[in-house]
């Protein structure tokens, strides 16, 4: 599967620098360093379409991405980073909750977590407010490559319990580096997104 265009189309922090698009929009949300900008370039197959940053907090804004002029995957500020001011969390917060609450293109979304670590309080936060708005999402499992594959279910069943997820949503575990998860994350989108087709799967 090659994605052949995909592009960065507008920056904002508030509704009013929302893109106007009539595309369907994949959020994807996770703690600060969790790798949500290095998921866009994976799932786009570019290297450098989302800036990817060392220091974690490096996305203060909402970032939107089109893919094949088909869908628009939205890179939202990172939370639970302590070395910034109550203000500029607050800040972020509000970022994050009016793009989640008020986006009527706002089809699904992708929380990140890391799978070496159980959930922080943030995440389950996080987690049991994505629940309530009813959208349908899936959980991916970042930075898989740097634990052993025999422990992937112990590490999954660790935050499904801690994130008291229902069994029908999955959790994708997904290394950029040894670029595993990528078909399972696009197919988990296309459930998502009624009608969409990325992976060419639902070509006769």
């Amino acid at each position: 599967m090659n994605i052949k265009r995909s592009e960065h189309i507008a920056t904002a922090v508030n509704p009013e620098g929302y893109p106007i698009s009539e595309l369907p929009e994949i959020a994807m949300v996770g703690r600060s360093n969790v790798g949500k900008s290095s998921l866009i370039n994976f799932l786009t197959q570019r290297k450098s379409l989302a800036r990817v940053g060392n220091t974690p907090g490096k996305t203060r804004v909402i970032n939107f991405f089109s893919v094949e002029d088909k869908l628009m995957l939205v890179d939202l500020p990172g939370y639970g980073y302590a070395k910034v001011s109550e203000g500029e969390k607050r800040r972020w917060q509000k970022i994050i909750e009016t793009y989640l609450n008020s986006r009527s293109r706002l089809c699904g979304i992708i929380m990140l977590v890391d799978i070496r670590h159980k959930p922080t309080q943030h995440d389950i936060i996080m987690y049991r407010w994505i629940v309530s708005m009813g959208k349908p999402h899936i959980v991916v499992a970042t930075k898989a490559d740097k634990i052993s594959r025999a422990h992937y279910d112990r590490h999954i069943k660790e935050i499904r319990n801690t994130l008291n997820m229902a069994p029908g949503v999955p959790v994708v575990p997904v290394s950029v580096t040894k670029k595993t998860g990528f078909m399972e994350v696009w197919s988990e989108i296309e459930k998502t997104v009624p009608g969409i087709d990325i992976t060419g799967k639902k070509e006769d």
